[in-house]
């Protein structure tokens, strides 16, 4: 696969989890039955399957941790806010925490995306705030 089209796969595969992390918000679907799902659909065949796997899991399975340390830098709840902007904030916080790989404003870019695409008029400014601060103390060394 070339670079172009794993980087598109790449983000194909944020798009889909963006709106897995949603519905798992609105429906409460177990783990196992919401990856069958997207599992089943169309578009998982364009995706980079092993990061949309593995981002999923590690996300739910710590989604809890997450919000905590989301509401640690929030000026709101982060159970407050709209479904949509809370799913964008777990990928992106994901990302910093578990994929040092991947540059922080690549995160931050990608996740400013995502709230553009799916999100309200103005969210993407509030993701593009809270994922900045975050990676104030996620990634220290490289922002240095």
């Amino acid at each position: 696969m070339s670079k172009a089209a794993a980087k598109g796969a790449r983000i194909r595969a944020r798009e889909l989890l963006v709106q897995a992390l949603y519905q798992v918000q609105i429906t409460g679907h177990e783990t196992a039955e919401l990856v069958a799902q997207f599992k089943s659909r169309g578009e998982y065949e364009s995706v980079d399957q092993e990061y949309f796997d593995g981002a999923l899991q590690a996300i739910l399975a710590d989604v809890a941790q997450i919000e905590q340390k989301l509401d640690q830098i929030a000026d709101r709840p982060i159970g407050h806010l709209d479904p949509v902007e809370k799913a964008v904030l777990l990928l992106g916080y994901h990302e910093l925490q578990s994929l040092p790989e991947i540059p922080y404003r690549v995160v931050i870019n990608e996740a400013v995306n995502l709230a553009r695409r799916f999100g309200a008029e103005e969210g993407h400014k509030y993701i593009n705030a809270l994922l900045d601060r975050a990676s104030e103390t996620l990634r220290v060394a490289e922002r240095k």
